[in-house]
């Protein structure tokens, strides 16, 4: 069928338009950007973002990414504006209004209106002669040639470029606050995303179970303390629980394959010296990236270097960061 030969190609075309429209403002960015995110800086208020029809549903995204990055916002439909919300805005707040034209008829009710409350306005805008842009403090251009859309009027490539504009403005913001992994972390902590970030070894792992045997332990009494602590590894210790070794499953597995004499066989003597660790406060994401690395299943837990228990793969996976 002819529809479907024009699948791929239409869809090429669509992510082609967006990307160039994306670059084609980077040019754009300049010394206003700069100054309207040092204003932001300053302000002791929060940040409004507000828009109609498309370019509210796109100010309700750059209010989701301001919250999560550390600057505070909040979303105000102009239609809902103008009749009667405009009470939710403090005089020190900021106010963003994102328009693809700048000349809607609820932008021209609203900036006035916004004007004599003495609020700062950033017009978000495709068009820089608009009604809006000339009337704001800032202007932050997102304009485009053309819409994705093959009869240029469903917004596609517009709205794709306010987003964009947003991003840039909250990342930038959350750079110039030094804003980190952790400080991210207080405003995630549910899910996959936020337990990466801020649980720990010592948060995961099951202190209940310290297998642990001597270097010179007999092999009934290490495949004894493996198979109590069902973690199929046993660490080998010294004096204060120095670690030596580690004595796993597998180790045990290629020793009887070797058919020795087992009443002679000694921990240390079977064991893999200088095994892999991790400390007790350190991300337990990274215990994860350490299993990968070295395709294990568990890790020798320290702390003030001595072993206080072991990290497995299950504990990860049942606090869902696999």
């Amino acid at each position: 069928m002819k529809l479907l030969k024009n699948i791929k190609t239409t869809a090429i075309n669509v992510l082609q338009n967006e990307a160039h429209a994306l670059l084609n403002l980077v040019p754009h960015i300049g010394d206003e950007f700069e100054a309207c995110v040092a204003d932001l800086l300053q302000t002791s208020g929060r940040i409004v973002v507000t828009g109609i029809g498309k370019s509210a549903i796109v100010s309700n995204k750059i209010v989701a990414t301001l919250n999560s990055t550390g600057t505070p916002s909040l979303f105000l439909h102009a239609a809902d504006a103008i009749h009667g919300d405009l009470g939710m805005i403090k005089k020190e707040d900021f106010v963003i209004c994102v328009s693809k034209s700048g000349n809607t008829p609820e932008i021209k009710v609203l900036v006035p209106l916004l004007k004599q409350l003495g609020n700062k306005l950033i017009a978000l805008v495709g068009n820089k002669e608009s009604y809006l842009a000339t009337q704001a403090d800032y202007v932050l251009y997102a304009g485009i040639a053309e819409e994705a859309c093959p009869n240029n009027l469903a917004p596609t490539t517009s709205t794709t470029a306010q987003m964009a504009m947003g991003d840039a403005l909250a990342i930038c913001l959350l750079s110039a606050r030094g804003f980190t992994a952790e400080s991210f972390a207080r405003y995630h902590p549910g899910g996959a995303l936020g337990k990466q970030l801020y649980l720990r070894v010592a948060d995961v792992m099951d202190r209940s179970l310290l297998p642990l045997v001597p270097e010179d332990a007999s092999l009934k009494d290490v495949i004894l303390e493996i198979s109590s602590k069902r973690l199929g590894a046993t660490a080998v210790v010294g004096a204060k629980q120095r670690l030596i070794g580690i004595i796993t499953d597998g180790d045990l597995r290629r020793m009887l394959q070797n058919d020795p004499d087992l009443s002679r066989i000694r921990a240390g003597a079977i064991m893999t010296p200088a095994p892999k660790t991790i400390e007790s406060d350190a991300y337990a994401v990274k215990a994860l990236g350490l299993m990968r690395s070295f395709n294990i299943t568990q890790l020798v837990v320290m702390e003030a270097a001595k072993v206080i228990g072991f990290i497995h793969i299950h504990d990860l996976m049942k606090e869902g960061i696999v």
